[in-house]
Protein backbone atom coordinates (compact mmCIF):
# COMPACT_ATOMS: atom_id res chain seq x y z
CA UNK A 1 0.00 0.00 0.00
CA UNK A 2 3.13 2.36 0.66
CA UNK A 3 4.49 1.60 -2.25
CA UNK A 4 1.02 3.07 -4.58
CA UNK A 5 1.37 5.87 -2.58
CA UNK A 6 4.91 6.24 -3.03
CA UNK A 7 4.10 6.12 -6.80
CA UNK A 8 1.45 8.32 -6.67
CA UNK A 9 3.42 10.71 -4.92
CA UNK A 10 6.58 10.60 -7.43
CA UNK A 11 4.09 10.65 -10.27
CA UNK A 12 3.59 13.85 -9.49
CA UNK A 13 0.98 16.37 -11.21
CA UNK A 14 -2.05 14.23 -9.80
CA UNK A 15 -3.29 16.95 -7.94
CA UNK A 16 -2.61 19.70 -10.95
CA UNK A 17 -4.92 16.84 -13.35
CA UNK A 18 -7.18 16.81 -10.84
CA UNK A 19 -7.26 20.83 -10.93
CA UNK A 20 -7.67 20.98 -14.89
CA UNK A 21 -10.34 18.50 -14.91
CA UNK A 22 -12.38 21.01 -12.45
CA UNK A 23 -11.84 23.47 -14.89
CA UNK A 24 -12.79 21.87 -18.02
CA UNK A 25 -15.98 20.22 -15.82
CA UNK A 26 -16.81 23.61 -14.44
CA UNK A 27 -18.94 23.91 -18.43
CA UNK A 28 -21.42 21.22 -19.56
CA UNK A 29 -22.51 21.19 -23.22
CA UNK A 30 -25.14 20.09 -24.28
CA UNK A 31 -25.88 19.03 -28.05
CA UNK A 32 -29.66 20.19 -28.87
CA UNK A 33 -29.95 19.20 -31.87
CA UNK A 34 -27.42 18.54 -34.71
CA UNK A 35 -28.63 18.65 -38.83
CA UNK A 36 -27.12 17.31 -42.66
CA UNK A 37 -27.52 20.14 -44.38
CA UNK A 38 -27.02 20.29 -47.53
CA UNK A 39 -25.41 23.15 -50.38
CA UNK A 40 -26.35 22.46 -54.44
CA UNK A 41 -22.97 23.90 -56.05
CA UNK A 42 -21.75 23.44 -59.62
CA UNK A 43 -20.50 20.03 -59.18
CA UNK A 44 -23.56 18.60 -56.94
CA UNK A 45 -24.27 18.31 -53.60
CA UNK A 46 -22.00 19.58 -50.64
CA UNK A 47 -23.11 18.36 -47.24
CA UNK A 48 -21.94 19.83 -43.61
CA UNK A 49 -23.16 19.73 -40.43
CA UNK A 50 -24.99 22.48 -37.95
CA UNK A 51 -25.01 21.74 -34.34
CA UNK A 52 -26.89 23.89 -32.05
CA UNK A 53 -24.90 23.62 -28.59
CA UNK A 54 -25.93 24.85 -24.96
CA UNK A 55 -23.20 25.43 -22.50
CA UNK A 56 -23.85 26.22 -19.07
CA UNK A 57 -22.03 26.34 -15.38
CA UNK A 58 -25.34 25.28 -13.28
CA UNK A 59 -24.55 28.99 -11.43
CA UNK A 60 -26.02 31.34 -13.42
CA UNK A 61 -24.09 31.36 -17.05
CA UNK A 62 -25.57 30.26 -19.76
CA UNK A 63 -25.11 30.64 -23.53
CA UNK A 64 -26.72 29.12 -26.96
CA UNK A 65 -24.20 28.77 -29.94
CA UNK A 66 -24.16 26.99 -33.57
CA UNK A 67 -21.71 25.80 -35.70
CA UNK A 68 -21.27 24.35 -39.09
CA UNK A 69 -19.02 22.44 -40.33
CA UNK A 70 -18.62 19.35 -42.80
CA UNK A 71 -17.93 16.93 -40.16
CA UNK A 72 -19.96 16.60 -36.73
CA UNK A 73 -17.06 17.34 -34.07
CA UNK A 74 -16.16 20.05 -35.81
CA UNK A 75 -19.65 22.01 -35.81
CA UNK A 76 -19.92 20.82 -32.05
CA UNK A 77 -17.11 22.70 -31.40
CA UNK A 78 -17.55 25.61 -33.42
CA UNK A 79 -20.81 25.69 -31.32
CA UNK A 80 -19.45 25.26 -28.05
CA UNK A 81 -17.19 28.77 -29.01
CA UNK A 82 -20.18 30.30 -30.25
CA UNK A 83 -21.87 29.40 -27.31
CA UNK A 84 -19.47 30.83 -24.82
CA UNK A 85 -18.97 34.31 -26.86
CA UNK A 86 -23.05 35.21 -26.22
CA UNK A 87 -22.83 33.86 -22.32
CA UNK A 88 -25.30 35.87 -20.21
CA UNK A 89 -26.20 35.92 -16.44
CA UNK A 90 -29.25 34.77 -14.92
CA UNK A 91 -30.19 35.74 -11.51
CA UNK A 92 -31.40 32.94 -9.16
CA UNK A 93 -32.96 33.05 -6.35
CA UNK A 94 -32.73 31.79 -3.24
CA UNK A 95 -35.04 28.52 -4.00
CA UNK A 96 -32.98 28.07 -7.68
CA UNK A 97 -36.12 29.71 -9.39
CA UNK A 98 -36.30 33.03 -11.42
CA UNK A 99 -37.06 36.58 -9.67
CA UNK A 100 -40.29 37.19 -11.66
CA UNK A 101 -42.34 35.82 -14.45
CA UNK A 102 -41.07 36.44 -18.12
CA UNK A 103 -41.00 36.43 -21.76
CA UNK A 104 -38.95 36.42 -24.50
CA UNK A 105 -39.25 36.34 -28.59
CA UNK A 106 -37.12 34.97 -31.07
CA UNK A 107 -38.71 35.44 -34.90
CA UNK A 108 -41.38 32.95 -34.65
CA UNK A 109 -41.19 31.50 -31.66
CA UNK A 110 -41.94 32.56 -28.01
CA UNK A 111 -41.10 31.17 -24.22
CA UNK A 112 -43.46 32.18 -21.21
CA UNK A 113 -41.32 31.43 -17.75
CA UNK A 114 -42.75 31.73 -14.74
CA UNK A 115 -41.42 31.11 -10.90
CA UNK A 116 -42.48 28.05 -9.34
CA UNK A 117 -42.08 26.46 -5.72
CA UNK A 118 -39.59 24.97 -3.97
CA UNK A 119 -39.49 20.98 -5.36
CA UNK A 120 -41.39 21.65 -8.48
CA UNK A 121 -38.53 20.94 -10.65
CA UNK A 122 -37.66 22.78 -14.54
CA UNK A 123 -41.45 21.89 -15.99
CA UNK A 124 -40.58 22.96 -19.37
CA UNK A 125 -39.68 20.86 -22.93
CA UNK A 126 -36.97 20.68 -25.17
CA UNK A 127 -34.50 23.37 -25.80
CA UNK A 128 -35.98 25.48 -22.97
CA UNK A 129 -35.50 23.24 -20.57
CA UNK A 130 -31.43 22.31 -22.11
CA UNK A 131 -31.34 26.15 -21.42
CA UNK A 132 -32.62 26.26 -17.97
CA UNK A 133 -30.91 22.93 -16.85
CA UNK A 134 -27.29 24.34 -18.04
CA UNK A 135 -28.55 28.00 -16.49
CA UNK A 136 -29.17 26.40 -12.94
CA UNK A 137 -32.94 26.98 -12.47
CA UNK A 138 -34.40 24.21 -10.42
CA UNK A 139 -37.57 25.36 -9.86
CA UNK A 140 -39.68 26.64 -12.85
CA UNK A 141 -42.37 26.93 -15.37
CA UNK A 142 -41.71 27.30 -18.80
CA UNK A 143 -43.85 27.17 -22.05
CA UNK A 144 -43.05 27.27 -25.95
CA UNK A 145 -45.44 29.47 -27.94
CA UNK A 146 -45.79 29.48 -31.50
CA UNK A 147 -42.70 27.55 -33.14
CA UNK A 148 -41.10 24.56 -32.16
CA UNK A 149 -37.69 25.13 -33.51
CA UNK A 150 -35.03 24.32 -31.64
CA UNK A 151 -32.87 26.88 -32.38
CA UNK A 152 -35.45 30.06 -31.97
CA UNK A 153 -36.74 28.54 -28.78
CA UNK A 154 -33.50 28.25 -27.22
CA UNK A 155 -32.88 31.93 -28.14
CA UNK A 156 -36.18 33.14 -26.93
CA UNK A 157 -35.26 31.43 -23.54
CA UNK A 158 -31.80 32.93 -23.53
CA UNK A 159 -33.44 36.39 -24.07
CA UNK A 160 -36.01 35.61 -21.56
CA UNK A 161 -33.42 35.04 -18.81
CA UNK A 162 -31.39 37.69 -19.96
CA UNK A 163 -34.39 40.37 -19.15
CA UNK A 164 -34.61 39.25 -15.50
CA UNK A 165 -34.06 41.78 -12.57
CA UNK A 166 -33.36 41.33 -8.96
CA UNK A 167 -35.19 43.42 -6.38
CA UNK A 168 -31.85 44.88 -5.53
CA UNK A 169 -31.32 45.81 -9.05
CA UNK A 170 -34.89 47.44 -9.36
CA UNK A 171 -34.03 49.57 -6.51
CA UNK A 172 -30.53 50.78 -7.66
CA UNK A 173 -32.10 51.49 -10.97
CA UNK A 174 -34.69 53.74 -9.09
CA UNK A 175 -32.16 55.06 -6.91
CA UNK A 176 -34.64 54.04 -3.61
CA UNK A 177 -33.39 51.49 -0.76
CA UNK A 178 -35.24 48.02 -1.17
CA UNK A 179 -37.38 48.92 1.89
CA UNK A 180 -39.06 51.80 -0.08
CA UNK A 181 -40.02 49.02 -3.32
CA UNK A 182 -43.13 47.48 -1.12
CA UNK A 183 -44.83 50.91 -0.13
Amino acid sequence: MEKNSEKEKSAGGRKKSNRTREKESEWQERVVQIRRVTKVVKGGKKLSFRAIVVVGNERGQVGVGVGKASDVIGAVKKGVADAKKHMIEVPLSKSYSIPHPTSGIATGAKVMMRPAAPGTGVIAGGAVRTVLELAGVRNVLAKQLGSNNPLNNARASVEALASLRTFAQVAQDRGIPIENLYA
